[in-house]
């Protein structure tokens, strides 16, 4: 009886923790299928932003401490996707379409408007880590090498679709390279 019981509750806390998370955000873009590669073309976004010296993983709940203070001050909503430069330990936060126009850069945090861009986009489970991560980078890197119709226009970039409340077996990510398109 206790472990039904025990089974119950599990079960009721995933559920509130997937059900909040997912109707709490706006989502920017659509998330890549876990295991495919596509092609996407991403729109115009307003972004806040974070960097540091660094490993990445070694300073990301320091960046995201800063962007969530960001947010709270001047109360935006938070969206989804995270996304974050590992090489140079970079973390950007989407505004949401509530943000104000005038929301001003910080010492610490910096606004940032993209126009659209062409990305090539593997999507990955798990935890949020670098073996994960690096893992799905490769076979990202290896596509993109034989695919004669693209060339890369950036450094691969790691993008977070849950947040820290998620357990790591349904954590979701995609890893995106910038790409232009090879004119024939």
């Amino acid at each position: 009886m206790r472990f039904k019981y025990l089974q119950q509750m599990t079960v009721l806390l995933i559920g509130l923790t997937f059900g909040l998370e997912s109707m709490a955000y706006e989502e920017a873009y659509n998330k890549t299928p876990v295991d495919e590669i596509r092609v996407l073309t991403l729109p115009d976004a307003r972004l806040i932003a974070t960097g540091t010296d660094g490993e990445y993983f070694d300073k990301s709940n320091n960046m995201f401490k800063r962007l969530f203070n960001y947010i709270r001050d001047n109360d935006v909503s938070m969206t989804v996707p995270v996304e974050g430069n590992l090489g140079q330990a970079q973390m950007r936060f989407y505004l949401g379409s509530d943000a104000s126009p005038a929301l001003d850069s910080t010492s610490e945090v910096q606004i940032i408007e993209l126009p659209e861009r062409m990305v090539i986009s593997m999507g990955g489970k798990g935890s949020y880590n670098e073996k994960n991560i690096n893992s799905v980078r490769a076979k990202l890197e290896a596509s993109l090498e034989s695919n004669k119709d693209l060339l890369p226009a950036g450094d691969p970039y790691v993008v977070f679709w849950n947040g820290p409340f998620t357990p790591w077996l349904f954590k979701r990510f995609d890893v995106h390279i910038p790409v232009t398109q090879v004119i024939q």
